[in-house]
């Protein structure tokens, strides 16, 4: 696997994780008033670009735009997914799993070559 099929996807994983916990991590701590809140995400957000701008970087080429933003969102969606079970100790239903399988089709389908 090449450079640049193989890092984008990595990098991008990373960079939802650390995103995940800056948008909804603060949630497990309501005594925290908003500035901290604020603050403290954006301070995570920074290391979060620090994967991601790479990522599409050096996918784009390997990769187009779209086929890119579909994967970070997939890649965002399975990543909130396990925070959610583990982190918030919220339940998964059969409508997210079955929103899951579009998810995986809407990845098939951006992948298939256009002509």
């Amino acid at each position: 696997m090449t450079h640049a099929l193989l890092w984008p996807p990595l990098l991008l994983v990373f960079s939802n994780v650390l995103m995940t916990f800056a948008w909804y991590g603060h949630l497990k701590q309501p005594t925290w008033p908003m500035w901290m809140a604020i603050l403290i995400s954006w301070g995570i957000a920074f290391f979060e670009y620090c994967f991601a701008v790479p990522a599409n970087r050096i996918g784009y080429g390997a990769f187009s735009g779209q086929q890119l933003k579909v994967m970070q969102e997939v890649i965002t969606l399975a990543v909130f997914g396990v925070f959610s079970v583990y982190y918030l100790g919220e339940e998964i239903r059969w409508n997210f799993v079955a929103a899951g399988l579009c998810l995986i089709a809407a990845v098939g389908f951006i992948f298939i070559p256009g002509r």
